[in-house]
């Protein structure tokens, strides 16, 4: 759903980057208090660079018409809502300046679309359905399955309603709403389920680095004289560092997701995507414009002189994700150095 340049106007284009700017803004703040742990800041770096690896997996869905993880829900639950938008925010940044996926000027409608839209949509629904669920993993997964199918349509209603506002063809907004909500609902159908399995077998493995899955324990639970009263708190086992570190589990993501984007990438489809089939339908491309990025030696999401096709995407997704693990790994170490800084002794005044 990369809306390029030239689908939206300037003046609207332009105010949802100040949008865009704005929930960055509030999502750095934010993500110092979800980075609190020393085991989320490496995670949210990967969340982003596999994001990245499986938005270039495009899977049919319609006849002619393909989809692609948007990502929204996926980062929210694993990382935190804020944190979540700001993973989502640095792919679409790297996509944009070196693959010329999605218009420059249009990066602040596309933020505000497939990262805080989807973001907030997503974890909205996930925490009113785990509230009410029975607290357990398999609630996690299946609220993630159903916080992800939802956040699809709902970006798919954000484009309408910015098209309604700053569109640059005359298409009736009804007829753009049906076509982009019926396809987005089949897609998000493959986002649910691409969701909810990395959530369960992160939860499966390593259920202490789900954002979502914390605070879900119940209290222990004794029976007195008939009567069920909580059990005394138990004292917290010392574990070894080795044991609390996510080394393994971010070596393992990191691997997947460069053999997802160098390898498994070269069979996605090749159909347009759900925004794509759309607007070529509905005439919404008429005054699309060339990206400002096109003669990237990335652009494509191909390495410019490499004639093997298999080895020039390949190697295009090799240096996508490493360059996003590099950026998105560097945002949250600062953000949570910053944190650390803010929290620590030596930061605070001793007035007398």
């Amino acid at each position: 759903m990369h809306v390029p340049d030239g689908f939206i106007n300037a003046p609207t284009s332009a105010v949802t980057g100040v949008v865009a700017a704005g929930a960055i803004a509030v999502s750095l703040r934010g993500a110092r208090h979800e980075l609190g742990q020393e085991r989320t800041a490496p995670l949210a770096g990967l969340v982003a660079a596999f994001i990245f690896a499986v938005q270039m997996l495009n899977f049919p869905v319609a006849a002619g018409t393909s989809g692609h993880l948007l990502g929204g829900a996926l980062a929210a639950i694993l990382v935190g809502p804020c944190t979540g938008v700001l993973c989502v925010s640095v792919v679409l940044l790297m996509q944009g300046i070196l693959f010329a996926d999605g218009g420059l000027t249009a990066l602040g409608v596309n933020i505000t679309d497939m990262a805080i839209v989807t973001t907030v949509v997503a974890y909205a629904v996930f925490r009113g359905l785990v509230t009410v669920l029975p607290r357990s993993r398999r609630s996690v997964t299946a609220a993630s399955f159903v916080a992800a199918l939802l956040s699809v349509p709902a970006a798919a209603l954000a484009f309408t309603l910015l098209y309604g506002i700053g569109g640059t063809t005359d298409v009736p907004l009804g007829k753009v709403a049906t076509a982009m909500v019926g396809v987005h609902v089949l897609i998000g159908i493959g986002e649910a389920v691409i969701t909810a399995l990395t959530v369960g077998a992160v939860l499966a493995v390593r259920p202490d680095l789900v954002y979502g899955a914390r605070g879900l324990t119940r209290k222990l639970k004794l029976r007195v004289n008939g009567e069920l009263v909580d059990a005394p708190a138990v004292q917290p086992v010392t574990v070894p560092a080795t044991t609390r570190s996510p080394r393994k589990l971010w070596i393992t993501g990191l691997v997947a997701s460069l053999v997802l984007a160098g390898f498994v990438s070269f069979y996605a489809s090749a159909s347009p995507d759900g925004l794509e089939k759309v607007a070529a339908d509905q005439g919404i491309d008429k005054k699309a414009e060339e990206h400002a990025a096109a003669d990237s030696p990335l652009a494509d999401y191909s390495v410019k002189d490499v004639g093997d096709a298999r080895l020039s995407g390949g190697l295009a997704g090799v240096i996508g994700v490493g360059v996003t693990v590099v950026a998105g790994s560097t945002v949250f170490w600062v953000v949570r150095r910053r944190r650390t800084r803010d929290v620590s002794p030596t930061s605070t005044s001793t007035g007398v």
